[in-house]
């Protein structure tokens, strides 16, 4: 495997976790809470540049996706019931066996693979669709891994980008709250110094050779125990649409 933007210990914290993915009280919690916001935004971008009917049954049949840092798959499968041809890659190869095994069991198609977006840029991959949620901040060389993932679309294709902005409201709530205070994380899963902001992920998908259209904030509201979309609130978690023109 081609290793450029690959952290061999993100890797790791992410390996010692990959039997818990499917456990929606486990370490992965938070993912599972966050889950339908994400596929709210996620469904949302798709449809509107492909020009899909989410009211279909499948809705995007004849697309062809990448789930890059699929983890156990709580992403590819939607998507695979949506309709799409799904790949799901992940650099931590536990989650690979993990993911194949609950794709099997939900009767779904995917196909799982350890590998890198370099290594499939290599191969000549394309897709439509790249899905790159919460990996920005894990990987060593984000503009490396980001043009990587430029390469892997066609010519109109689309990326949802997610990551965690840097400011001392994100240090309070992931790191101190999410993993110190309600241990919804393991202590060490996010290194703060690697978080992005918005005004620098804009930066990189542009250098990248990428078109950012847009981008909203994902917010926790601890009243009402769910996530939402917000226009305006990127404090904390964040997602991007990008598209290679």
């Amino acid at each position: 495997m081609t290793t450029t933007t690959i952290d061999p210990a993100e890797v790791a914290k992410f390996q010692a976790m990959a039997a818990d993915w499917w456990d929606p009280h486990g370490k992965f919690k938070p993912l599972h809470m966050l889950n339908p916001c994400r596929l709210d935004y996620i469904t949302a971008q798709i449809a509107a540049e492909f020009d899909r009917d989410l009211t279909a049954t499948r809705a995007f049949d004849g697309l062809r996706l990448l789930d890059i840092g699929c983890g156990g798959g709580l992403l590819s499968e939607p998507m695979a019931r949506l309709g799409a041809s799904v790949v799901g890659a992940d650099a931590a190869e536990g989650n690979i066996p993990v993911a194949q095994i609950h794709a099997e069991q939900s009767g779904l198609d995917i196909d799982y693979r350890h590998t890198t977006a370099e290594d499939l840029a290599a191969a000549g991959e394309q897709f439509d669709v790249i899905l790159n949620m919460e990996v920005v901040e894990h990987v060593a060389d984000p503009l490396a891994f980001l043009t990587a993932c430029r390469q892997l679309l066609k010519p109109g294709g689309l990326m949802v980008c997610s990551t965690i902005n840097r400011n001392p409201k994100s240090f309070a709530v992931a790191i101190v709250g999410a993993e110190m205070v309600m241990r919804w994380l393991p202590r060490g899963t996010h290194d703060w110094r690697k978080f992005i902001t918005p005004d620098e992920l804009q930066d990189l998908l542009r250098n990248a050779g990428l078109d950012p259209v847009d981008r909203k904030g994902m917010v926790f509201n601890p009243v009402l125990w769910r996530w939402s979309l917000s226009e305006r609130d990127l404090s904390v978690n964040y997602v991007t649409t990008s598209i290679k023109r």
